[in-house]
């Protein structure tokens, strides 16, 4: 075998042990049943939490009710529209406007689509990849994030919070490796238009989240 591929093999093979111990480790507690998953996945037209963690398990803010367009073994794909947002404090705010959530099981990111009236707004998380359970949507929060603009222009946004939280909640370095990897990667399929970021990504799913929103019989209140 190539050099390099093993290589690559074998650091995505270190990732996926990294992620199954860290997402283990850290939201065990509010996994109801002591496991990832429990009875069926979310599926399309559910009606989901989603909740964002810290290293240390605590909640960090929390999107009450987002309807669920795509599920499948890697991609998972949600929209919102006015929702409550509750924050670690207990303060509470209403988004503004329709948006698209998109996580990846692979991905240490997920990506946000806004709509607003000057284009499609992306905000990506750096974050551990997502786990479900009764509850709702859960991953890690890891402070940085990544804000493109409808002229193409992005911006890395928080590394001083993500220094000061990685002594804080003691990252380590292997998560630390991963981390700068991912917004290496996440940097490149914003440069490349890939996953979310394709540029018929955000109208064919809003296009979707209007259709299942229009046949209210198909969406199933789990909150």
């Amino acid at each position: 075998m190539d050099r390099e591929i093993y290589k690559k093999n074998c650091y995505y093979s270190r990732m996926k042990y990294i992620k199954y111990v860290i997402i283990k480790k850290t939201l065990k507690k509010s996994m109801k049943g002591g496991t990832m998953y429990r009875g069926e996945r979310p599926k399309k037209g559910d009606v989901v939490k989603i909740i964002a963690y810290k290293h240390d398990g605590s909640i960090h803010r929390i999107w009450h009710k987002n309807v669920v367009l795509e599920a499948d073994e890697q991609v998972l794909i949600l929209a919102n529209n006015r929702t409550l947002v509750t924050e670690n404090d207990g303060r509470t705010w209403v988004t503004k406007e329709v948006a698209l959530v998109y996580f990846h099981n692979e991905c240490w990111f997920n990506i946000i689509c806004m709509f607003r009236e000057d284009g499609v707004h992306y905000y990506s998380n750096l974050s551990s990849p997502f786990a479900c359970d009764v509850d709702g949507v859960k991953y890690i929060d890891y402070d940085l994030d990544i804000k493109k603009y409808p002229d193409g222009k992005y911006f890395l946004l928080d590394e001083d919070e993500y220094n000061q939280n990685k002594v804080r909640y003691k990252y380590g370095e292997k998560i630390d490796k991963i981390l700068k990897y991912n917004v290496n990667k996440l940097q490149e399929w914003i440069d490349k238009n890939q996953g979310a970021l394709a540029p018929d990504f955000a109208d064919v799913w809003l296009e979707n989240y209007e259709k299942i929103m229009g046949e209210d019989q198909n969406v199933t209140r789990k909150i």
